[in-house]
Parts: structure tokens; C-alpha cells; sequence
């Protein structure tokens, strides 16, 4: 498995993704709207940051930006067989968020493990 993703909560996209492309010569490889979220990845590299910028007051990220403030929010890991992934880590008792994947942002299957057994990091497998 290979890092594919970091995903970053901001309530400035525009901003964020401005100094990203400058500081770190990121270029925009996607950008939609999903789940109630401004999404945009921005390529580094082998990997992406995934900014994520809530479009109402609720939802997930809104409710991180809350209680945390803009900063990381999840690394994601990609896998081929993210079934597989999410089985191998029940067996070894990490919790999972999502027992089965999902689709999440730019079409991909995706599933989250629960900090409280990943060292406190939201740790997501993502399925290309």
C-alpha cells in the first residue's frame, strides 16, 4: 500500500489550494462538489492533498472544523482490494468506521477506520 491522499479541512479553498499550488508547486487534478463539500485534490508528487471545504453548517468536515479548526483531517491509504484491507484490519481489531466501502470523492470506493485504534489518526482505504 502507498499513501494517495491527505485530506485537509479548510473554510477557504480558494486560499488553501492558492498557497498549496504556490508553495509546494501543486497542480489542481480534480475538483467537485461531493457530500455537501467543495472537494479539490491537488497533485504532489505521487499523491494528493484532498482539500475539503464544508457547503453547510453540518456534515462531517463542518463539525471537524468546529471542534478542531482547519488542519489534517485524514490519511488515506490506496489498496487494490480494499475488501481485503478492511477484513485484514478487523481481524487485527482495529474499529472500523465503515464496514463496508462506500463511494466517496472522484468515483473511488473508500472506508475509514476509527482513530481510537490507528494512534489517533482517521485513517482511510481507498480503492482507485
Amino acid at each position: 500500500m502507498v499513501i494517495d491522499h491527505v485530506g485537509i479541512a479548510t473554510d477557504d479553498l480558494d486560499d488553501l489550494s492558492e498557497l498549496y499550488t504556490e508553495l509546494f508547486g501543486a497542480e489542481i487534478a480534480h475538483t467537485e462538489t461531493f457530500d455537501g463539500m467543495n472537494v479539490e485534490f491537488l497533485a504532489v508528487g505521487d499523491a494528493y492533498f484532498e482539500l475539503l471545504e464544508p457547503l453547510e453548517s453540518t456534515g462531517a468536515i463542518a463539525s471537524y472544523l468546529d471542534g478542531n479548526g482547519p488542519g489534517l483531517h485524514h490519511v488515506a491509504v490506496a489498496t487494490d482490494d480494499i475488501e481485503a484491507a478492511l477484513a485484514g484490519a478487523a481481524e487485527m481489531g482495529v474499529d472500523l468506521i465503515d464496514e463496508e466501502p462506500r463511494e466517496g470523492a472522484w468515483g473511488h470506493d473508500v472506508a475509514f477506520l476509527h482513530p481510537k485504534s490507528t494512534g489517533g489518526i482517521l485513517f482511510e482505504f481507498v480503492e482507485h
